[in-house]
């Protein structure tokens, strides 16, 4: 059972592995990261007690603003595109933020519903501009300067994901932990002593959300070149829906949990899609309902229970906590 104790630095190298060893899992992987790190985003707003509802208006500015920099600039840089793909959907995370940081609960998360219906309206009307229904096309960007082929940028797209999936884990863990991520859980438990400290509810969450806007905007760069073309789809209320399942899937509240939900969603629908095209979606269902329903604290914290009963290094077991 020790092995328990050491599950996640396994998993992760075995994820960093894997795409050695099978090539065309990395583009499944990378697509897992992406929403990663968009979920990531929402389990920061979670440490308020607040759901965001419309969180893939962010992933898809973003996504679009690679696609707008690639016809506008053909041949940028990979670094330039989640450069900007960040700032986009950063400034807009603060200008949208003015707004919805009023509001607590469950007109938080419809206020931000409705602006993301706004975008994917826009996204969808202004064909002209972004193509409508059928979207845009990307280009492939260089990598550091250089022109790969396509195996070669996919290989190095992925591990760049990754690299960036540990950095965000990193800095969202410290911040969470940060007198800024204490404050936030105040805003959860008691808003109003907060206020009576002299710290400013508001602004507080402001910066919370402008951060999740900026987690998402990253995962929606990487998803429009993983891809090759983006489409009002990546702003649509569903997958806004499937940001927020994810984290609960994975474990609500905690920084892993939002990797872990989006790599165990994404393998169970690619494998249940290919084995069974017509019933993927019933497959699906039934799994991610058992995690829920016998792993209620998601799988981070099914994992910490399994820890807790694991021997200690003189062989006692911890009890649980």
């Amino acid at each position: 059972m020790r092995l328990v104790r050491y599950l996640p630095a396994v998993l992760v190298l075995v994820v960093a592995v894997l795409p050695l060893a099978v090539p065309w899992l990395k583009i499944v992987l990378t697509v897992a990261l992406a929403k990663g790190l968009a979920v990531l985003g929402v389990v920061v707003l979670l440490r308020a007690g607040q759901v965001s509802f419309g969180h893939a208006m962010f992933f898809a500015a973003s996504a679009y603003s690679a696609a707008f920099l690639m016809q506008g600039f053909a041949g940028a840089d990979l670094a330039v595109l989640l450069l900007a793909g960040m700032v986009c959907s950063g400034t807009m995370g603060a200008v949208i933020g003015l707004f919805v940081v009023r509001y607590r609960y469950i007109f938080f998360g419809m206020l931000n519903l409705a602006f993301s219906m706004v975008l994917y309206a826009l996204l969808e009307k202004m064909f002209h501009i972004t193509g409508g229904s059928d979207g845009m096309a990307v280009g492939r960007p260089t990598y550091l300067g250089l022109e790969l082929a396509r195996t070669s940028f996919e290989t190095a797209l992925f591990y760049t994901s990754l690299g960036l999936a540990g950095a965000a884990c990193w800095f969202v863990h410290r911040f969470l932990r940060s007198p800024l991520g204490e404050a936030l859980s105040a805003i959860r438990t008691n808003e109003t002593r907060l206020e009576y400290l002299g710290i400013s509810a508001r602004w507080i969450l402001l910066i919370a959300y402008v951060l999740s806007a900026v987690l998402a905007g990253l995962g929606g760069s990487i998803i429009a070149v993983n891809q090759g073309v983006v489409t009002p789809d990546l702003g649509y209320w569903i997958r806004s829906g499937e940001f927020v399942f994810i984290a609960i899937l994975g474990g609500a509240g905690h920084v892993l949990g939002a990797f872990a939900g989006a790599l165990v969603y994404e393998l169970v629908r690619f494998y249940a899609a290919a084995m069974a095209a017509d019933v993927w979606q019933m497959i699906l269902g039934f799994v991610l309902l058992g995690i829920i329903l016998f792993a209620s604290r998601g799988i981070v914290g099914l994992y910490r229970d399994l820890a807790a009963i694991a021997p200690g290094p003189r062989g006692h077991r911890e009890p649980l906590r």
